[in-house]
């Protein structure tokens, strides 16, 4: 008889691309891997792995298994998520955030998923959005904490929070002690952060509806190194502006009052549609109540257990 097990251990050889990334993965020796896949060939009489190959290659008849694993294991741990207690759901939860939710609040989401799901590991990834989403599309993750930039029926999304930005350059940077009109700001140099960023995409598309082009711009993918640059007067950039609030209060960054003035930028939690679960359901409600862009570095939750 077929089990978990032996499905387990060649849709992650499949997954991996290996039967020793595959056994790390699974927490068990190369030797169990390789005896499960056997006993799955021995069970219907045909080879699932092309062994002339230095590298685990799926045969065709082993694709269709892949796929039929893929979707088995899926159908259990939403069994398993539905009618099993918190405290016994046990698996990992690829979770895909920018580096500004890293920055801010992840460290409470982690917390509260270690108290309310002890046995559920999440295994972050800090990519830029557009990365992320596509790692999710590719089923390599099974959860992103993006800003709202990608209207795709696939990806459903759940609106978590926001985050409010604003023009920052260094003090004296800009002549102008009074308000300033985005036009006549895009005359100066703008650290952008690029179409690989969500908000970066959102300010693009905000600003060319104004009929603003920068005259000069620099695009900056990492938010630490855009906030250093601005800091040290490269240019004017759109910027967090509540968790800079500490390099505001100390004088290393200047907000400038720049009409109209930057719209918020929402925060999302999207997942593929068909990938659905209580799990992940009660996940986006976890990272709803603890989303704060206001602070960086915060803690985990007093209350939560330590690895």
């Amino acid at each position: 008889m077929m089990t978990f097990k032996q499905l387990e251990a060649l849709y992650w050889i499949g997954q991996l691309g290996g039967f020793a990334a595959a056994a790390h993965k699974l927490n068990t020796s190369q030797s169990a891997v390789s005896k499960r896949v056997h006993e799955l060939e021995m069970l219907f009489d045909t080879a699932l792995f092309d062994r002339s190959q230095r590298t685990a290659r799926l045969t065709e008849k082993g694709e269709e298994m892949f796929v039929l694993a893929r979707r088995l294991l899926q159908q259990r741990d939403a069994a398993v998520e539905q009618f099993g207690k918190p405290e016994v759901i046990e698996r990992r939860l690829r979770l895909g955030v920018t580096e500004l939710t890293a920055m801010t609040w992840l460290p409470r989401l982690v917390g509260l998923v270690q108290q309310h799901y002890p046995k559920v590991t999440l295994e972050p990834d800090v990519d830029g959005s557009l990365p992320l989403r596509d790692k999710l599309l590719a089923d390599e993750l099974d959860l992103i904490v993006v800003p709202d930039a990608f209207g795709d029926a696939r990806i459903p999304g759940t609106t978590i929070g926001q985050v409010e930005s604003a023009w920052m350059c260094k003090p004296g940077a800009l002549s102008s002690s009074g308000s300033v009109r985005l036009h006549e700001l895009a005359r100066h140099r703008m650290l952008v952060q690029g179409q690989a960023s969500g908000t970066g995409r959102l300010y693009d598309t905000w600003m060319k509806a104004l009929g603003v082009v920068p005259a000069d711009a620099i695009v900056v993918s990492n938010l630490i190194a855009l906030t250093g640059l601005t800091v040290s007067g490269l240019g004017v950039s759109y910027l967090p502006r509540q968790c800079l609030q500490p390099l505001i209060a100390a004088g290393m960054l200047a907000v400038l009052d720049v009409r109209p003035p930057l719209p918020p930028v929402p925060y999302v939690a999207m997942h593929k549609g068909e990938h659905r679960s209580a799990l992940t359901a009660s996940i986006v409600m976890l990272a709803q109540s603890c989303c704060d862009f206001t602070r960086i570095f915060q803690a985990m939750p007093e209350d939560a257990p330590v690895a």
